[in-house]
């Protein structure tokens, strides 16, 4: 078995979601499940098919993201897994009903920080193992820190 790092390649700033889902509806239920939760949502997303002619599936309301998202999935390559690229929504808003879909088994990371994905790859195939999804904590946060992250969720509008 040999263990390997693929990177995600994104804008800085990109939202996404990563997991591992069962079946190949998915791609159909995913990309539903969102455009009916957020009206106008700009997204791609690629599924890593495991058996038969081991594609990768996609599907997206965005060409860019789309195609983001297909060249992420194929350097992955590990089965069954998925990624949602998105622009101008968070993964807070798709997220719930992304981990409702039936075929989906779990979610590994949904951020903008950069993600190394580990890969364990065998003469079967490819699986994730996890992922590390942004940088090293470098303290506690403190009273100003505390303070920072209350304004900030209040400008952004997810706090009264």
């Amino acid at each position: 078995m040999e263990i390997k790092v693929v990177k995600i390649k994104k804008p800085d700033e990109m939202n996404f979601i990563l997991g591992q889902s069962h079946f190949i509806k998915t791609v159909e239920d995913l990309h539903e499940a969102i455009v009916t939760s957020v009206p106008g949502a700009k997204f791609g997303l690629a599924f890593c098919e495991s058996s038969g002619p081991c594609l990768v599936r996609w599907s997206g309301t965005d060409k860019e993201l789309t195609e983001l998202a297909k060249t992420n999935a194929l350097e992955l390559a590990a089965g069954h897994s998925f990624l949602i690229l998105m622009r101008d929504m968070f993964p807070i808003n798709i997220l719930n009903v992304v981990k409702g879909v039936p075929e989906v088994c779990r979610i590994f990371c949904a951020t903008a920080n950069p993600v190394d994905v580990i890969i364990a790859e065998t003469e079967m195939g490819r699986g994730i193992l996890g992922v590390v999804d942004g940088l090293k904590s470098r303290g506690v946060e403190g009273e100003d820190d505390i303070r920072a992250r209350k304004e900030f969720l209040r400008k952004i509008g997810y706090k009264m």
